[in-house]
């Protein structure tokens, strides 16, 4: 993401929002029905269009062109265990958005926003008359309630969302009108309204609580019997499940629960083992510039298929419309290259921003004592690293493209550390075995190395088996490990049982995963590799919890030199500085350096999906990563066939 002053950048969102404003559409203006609704609009079940938009609605200009409403979006869901790939999909919607570029932030849910000159107060206008999927009023009476009900609430609060708080202090709401709201913080925090763009942090538009406040004690006493029927034990686990802010399974599977987004599940992933059905929210709060209520599919068709190879087969056989992950993988290039005519599609370019394309993750909060000793030896994993033949990886699995590095920031960014980047990407065993003789000498009969208990030393990396170019990889340095006298073994397995072992877990020995990011302001926001600070940092569970929830009884205190860390992710987050910004973020990436908490394999190379040629308005090049969750903010309500 290009980095601009914040003073450029306030005054181009402002200038942004004001031309929606003044290009809104009123209500009463001419503004055409959806042929998928009129029956119900004929019966009275629905108002017309024009009574269930916003007053100012988001209008859209289309990218190539204004389409025409109606048909489906044929895609897929891989594995069916986590259905995190929805966010991507069809629910992107948080107050403020990137835009389509990456470039900065602008208005989305919310109509408009003003920024204090010390960034410690935030004033967010809502679009007066914008509803809820059933037709319920979306207020700030629903951002009140996420305030009351969860965040402020220690009994529901599954874990808050760092930049909500500065020193550990929470942000203070002040509701002013059913529309308009301020966030005050007790100290700078110059990152808020970029923290809610970023991916999965869009709570305030995911709270529904007319559905919700059913589950809450405080506003329904019967909250525990609910529970009851459920098969719940209280109120509480319930309303956690329900919310679904820490679960995207819970809430996509949920067809019940009302909805901003562009598209609502009738037939939710689970119902059904082969297709799962979204269709168009009848209240969604964006048209195009010739006033026609998006989004144009009708439907989005989920085929739930079962790994990355049957998905291969249907987009050859033309099954699929838009396509990256899971798919698009050096290996499968040549034949998807081969099948572009008889699959009728062509491909869209996504610039990576990936900190890697694969970071091998130690546990170094793991349970077993002896293990989290080593692991949390730095000259043990910088050993592991020297054993990797990252250039062979890089021939075999992505065809000769990219450079042996480890997580870092892409050469060319002023924040680009050379060190960071290069430190012990060379291949050399010999160097590996001396280091390693030095920590763990001595060895079993077949060579392999043994711990200081006399066990053999093996290290179990537990690995999602939808990515299928981390299992080529694996394959390839599982015999550079043992090499080294390592006894390093994959176990795959469905995304579903990865997502309780690795991310919700602490037994496992060591994962690998990819994301971060690899440049300016994406890296700030997105610093996982760096800095213990979230759920994506699989490799300290713990200390990442420290960073959050310092008093729950499952965080771990980090050692000084990472608590240090993470107190100057504070100041960096703290501060609306862009100089400063820039400063403190240096200073993190050479610590990082020092502290080589985990180990990459190469910078990624761009990459690419597939998209049936009848697709339109659909991005030739689109930024690749999770925070900007492709291809979300390239606004998938504005595609159609023509």
């Amino acid at each position: 993401m290009s980095h601009i002053s914040r003073r450029a950048f306030i005054a181009a969102s402002t200038a942004f929002a004001g031309s929606l404003l003044m290009s809104g559409l009123a209500r009463g203006q001419s503004t055409p029905e959806s042929a998928f609704l009129q029956a119900e609009v004929d019966s009275g079940a629905l108002p017309p269009v024009a009574e269930r938009l916003p007053v100012n609605p988001l209008v859209i200009t289309p990218l190539e062109r204004a389409g025409q409403q109606g048909g489906d979006w044929q895609h897929a869901l891989v594995g069916g265990g986590s259905l995190s790939m929805l966010v991507r999909y069809q629910g992107y919607e948080p107050l403020v958005r990137f835009d389509p570029e990456w470039t900065g932030v602008i208005p989305n849910v919310a109509e408009s926003y003003e920024v204090s000159a010390d960034s410690t107060e935030y004033t967010i206008k809502l679009r007066e008359g914008h509803k809820w999927s059933d037709g319920q009023p979306y207020t700030t009476a629903d951002i009140q309630f996420w305030y009351d009900a969860y965040f402020t609430d220690e009994q529901t609060n599954l874990g808050p969302q760092s930049f909500w708080a500065v020193d550990g202090e929470k942000a203070v709401l002040e509701v002013i009108d059913e529309t308009t709201f301020k966030v005050r913080f007790a100290g700078p925090n110059g990152f808020f309204l970029q923290q809610l763009a970023w991916a999965q942090n869009d709570q305030l538009t995911r709270c529904p609580k007319h559905y919700l406040e059913q589950f809450h004690i405080r506003y329904n006493p019967d909250a525990d019997k609910l529970a009851q029927e459920a098969g719940m034990e209280s109120w509480i686990a319930l309303f956690q499940r329900e919310v679904g802010f820490q679960d995207d399974n819970t809430f996509f599977q949920n067809a019940n629960r009302p909805t901003l987004n562009a598209w609502y599940f009738t037939e939710a992933p689970g119902q059904n083992t082969e297709i799962s059905v979204a269709v168009r929210n009848p209240f969604y709060f964006k048209v195009d510039t010739q006033g026609t209520q998006l989004p144009y599919f009708d439907r989005v068709v989920y085929q739930m298929v079962a790994d990355p190879e049957v998905l291969l087969l249907k987009t050859l056989q033309g099954e699929i419309d838009l396509m990256d992950q899971y798919i698009a993988t050096p290996a499968n290039r040549p034949t998807l290259f081969d099948g572009m005519e008889s699959g009728d599609y062509g491909f869209y370019t996504l610039r990576e921003t990936a900190a890697n394309v694969m970071v091998f993750q130690l546990n170094l909060n793991h349970t077993d004592a002896t293990k989290n000793e080593l692991f949390n030896t730095v000259e043990f994993r910088q050993a592991m690293s020297l054993a990797v033949d990252r250039q062979a990886l890089i021939d075999a699995v992505f065809i000769g493209q990219g450079s042996p590095a480890q997580a870092s920031i892409i050469e060319g960014d002023p924040l680009y550390n050379e060190r960071l980047a290069k430190d012990f990407t060379e291949f050399d065993p010999a160097r590996a075995n001396e280091m390693l003789d030095a920590i763990v000498p001595e060895k079993d009969g077949e060579g392999y190395r043994l711990d200081k208990e006399g066990r053999r030393l093996s290290i179990i990396f537990e690995i999602d088996q939808s990515r299928t170019t981390f299992l080529d990889m694996f394959e390839l340095a599982i015999p550079m490990f043992r090499q080294v006298g390592l006894d390093v073994q994959m176990r795959t397995m469905d995304r579903s049982l990865w997502e309780e072992r690795v991310r919700r877990g602490r037994a496992f020995d060591a994962t690998a995963h990819q994301f971060g990011a690899n440049s300016g302001l994406a890296a700030m926001l997105d610093a996982r590799y760096f800095v213990p600070l979230n759920a994506n940092s699989l490799y300290a569970p713990g200390w990442s919890l420290y960073f959050t929830q310092p008093d729950n009884p499952d965080s771990i205190e980090p050692p000084p030199a990472v608590k240090a860390q993470q107190d100057l992710y504070r100041e960096l987050t703290g501060t609306g500085d862009a100089a400063r910004q820039q400063e403190i973020m240096a200073q993190i990436l050479e610590n990082a350096a020092d502290l080589f908490m985990t180990f990459g394999v190469s910078l990624p190379a761009d990459g690419y999906g597939i998209v049936k040629n009848d697709m339109v308005n659909v991005m030739q090049s689109m930024p690749n990563s999770f925070g900007w969750p492709t291809p979300g903010p390239a606004r998938p309500e504005q595609f159609f066939k023509g």
